[in-house]
């Protein structure tokens, strides 16, 4: 198994990009990685508890994610937490942006963290953008 550092950054609020993000991160955090996942700009809305928004499907993988009932991003990224200690953390500027608070985020979501802080401990590992 590998033991390498995995940081997926997600700011996109697109069906196929969510879902390869969360695989990205739950392959890679049961697989053995640090993985750290940073939440932001339209991405971060779906981690509201009782969110009700859905990912908009960009082109027909998304429309067959939908179809075929392929698991949830949301449930991926959950599944990186609890069975590989992933770290998924949102944004602060975009949590003050926005006006939440850390109550409103779902429970497997850690503390917001800064872009700065999130690029200086990416910097020794992979870096993927959804």
């Amino acid at each position: 198994m590998s033991t390498g550092k995995i940081s997926v950054m997600v700011t996109s609020n697109k069906r196929e990009q969510l879902q390869m993000a969360a695989m990205v991160a739950s392959v890679g955090a049961v697989s053995g990685n640090d993985v750290s996942v940073f939440l932001s700009m339209n991405s971060l809305n779906f981690f509201l508890k009782d969110s009700s928004e859905q990912a908009t499907p960009q082109g027909s993988m998304g429309q067959l994610i939908e179809e075929k009932n392929v698991p949830d991003f949301k449930d991926l990224f959950q599944q990186a937490v609890e069975y590989g200690d992933a770290k998924i953390f949102p944004c602060s500027m975009a949590v003050d942006i926005l006006g939440i608070g850390q109550d409103d985020l779902e429970t497997y979501i850690s503390e917001p963290l800064g872009l700065t802080s999130f690029l200086s401990d990416a910097s020794e590992g992979q870096v993927w953008h959804f």
